[in-house]
């Protein structure tokens, strides 16, 4: 039987990404019914919605004919799963409330089905405090939050707030109503039915996103890591059936579903952490790390002395978290590492893979300015490179690279099993 989504869109110059979405979930098999706001009239049109959904589009709260004929109520209960996407920080704030003010607001309180809400909004409100509240307030209301992707806004700004690609938001529904669904041609990968489960009684340890390392209370040295091909792996991993530790860095991301989280700042810190997780039958050192960080920190916030001379930094190396597993007493069986590389990128990982004795490196490119790095954004191009052979993956959503990297694991510790 065919699932059933309802889609809400709502206002936002990302609303034109509904209309692929719509187009992916009824080329996988989704029949989906849409609801716009008055916003989302304002960037795609019904008739544009209607043609690809191959349904009527709801818009009105008081429309005799439709009320008659479907009630507002039975519309939000008829879906398997209801999509808000784009959700305007204006329609997160209505659900976190409770307000019912349009056919929108109005379906999305009356539902008793789950909700997945797709932000997208300018870098500063996403990041405003009242939005972190009504995020905090709908996820403890149940409703499933997607992050957005990080990247150049429409008005010029950088940050987070970008809604996801439609492909990524294809993967998260499936996910959300069946995790045994096949992948068909979207370029997904097939997810595990619920009998599969190859990393069942095995820990996997997983490190993302990047450090922190303060200079004064106020700065600190850092990368654009976003984490969110870490924190892929990890969800990849726990739907294997692994029991998953995920030492993140500061990173603003859900915790993934069965999995669990131990949050850090600095080099040092996920050192210690990755050591008090141990032992692991396989550790993924996703996380970019600070290869130095600042010998001694300023205890107060340092000032321009009107020299035009810069501030003097002493900088100290990192401890190496993949070189000191290597070497560990409690050394996992399969220690992966990652290479991120801004020329001769196999090389360089080939070499790495032999300075740090692990037995893979995940190397890719990531040489790209803000907007095109892979850094911060939804798709990842890999090499996985091992003594055996170099395997160059084709560009793929940061979830696939996570599925495949997942199989490869499962298949490695079948062949070292003690």
């Amino acid at each position: 039987m065919e699932k059933r989504i309802l889609l809400t869109v709502s206002g936002g110059i990302a609303a034109y990404k509904s209309l692929e979405l719509v187009r992916l979930l009824r080329k996988d098999g989704f029949a989906v019914r849409a609801v716009m706001t008055k916003g989302a009239e304002q960037f795609v049109t019904p008739l544009s919605l209607g043609a690809l959904t191959e349904d009527h589009v709801y818009r009105d709260l008081f429309d005799l004919k439709d009320e008659q004929e479907i009630g507002h109520i039975q519309l939000s209960r008829q879906a398997d799963l209801v999509v808000v996407c784009p959700a305007s920080a204006d329609i997160l704030a209505k659900m976190a409330a409770g307000i019912a003010d349009d056919l929108a607001t109005t379906l999305l309180l009356a539902t008793d089905k789950p909700v997945l809400a797709v932000p997208a909004m300018n870098v500063r409100m996403w990041n405003h405090a009242a939005t972190r509240r009504n995020l905090a307030q709908l996820e403890e209301d149940g409703v499933h939050i997607m992050q957005p992707d990080e990247g150049e806004m429409a008005c010029g700004e950088y940050g987070p707030g970008r809604l996801p690609e439609p492909v990524a938001i294809l993967g998260e529904i499936r996910r959300l109503l069946s995790p045994g669904r096949r992948a068909q041609a979207v370029g997904l990968p097939p997810l595990l039915e619920e009998h599969q489960r190859p990393l069942s009684g095995r820990h996997v340890l997983v490190t993302a996103g990047p450090t922190h390392e303060p200079i004064d209370p106020v700065r600190y040295i850092a990368n654009r890591s976003s984490g969110k091909q870490g924190f892929a792996i990890a969800a990849a991993a726990a739907r294997a059936g692994a029991r998953v530790t995920l030492v993140a860095g500061p990173v603003d991301l859900p915790t993934p579903e069965g999995v669990t989280r131990v949050d850090v700042t600095t080099a040092r810190e996920m050192l210690a952490a990755v050591e008090g997780a141990l032992p692991a039958d396989c550790a993924v050192m996703v996380a970019a790390v600070a290869d130095w960080r600042v010998a001694q920190e300023a205890g107060q916030k340092l000032k321009k002395d009107g020299s035009a001379a810069p501030a003097p930094l002493e900088l100290a190396e990192n401890p190496d978290i993949l070189a000191t597993l290597a070497i560990s007493g409690q050394r996992p069986r399969l220690l992966i590492g990652f290479a991120a590389e801004t020329e001769n990128v196999i090389a360089h990982a080939q070499a790495k893979l032999a300075r740090k004795n692990c037995d893979m490196i995940v190397a890719n490119d990531v040489s790209g300015g803000p907007g095109e790095s892979v850094m911060g954004g939804s798709r990842n191009r890999v090499h996985l490179v091992t003594v055996e052979a170099v395997e160059s993956w084709d560009d793929l959503p940061k979830e696939e690279v996570a599925a495949r990297l997942v199989d490869r694991i499962a298949s490695r510790l079948d062949s070292v099993r003690p």
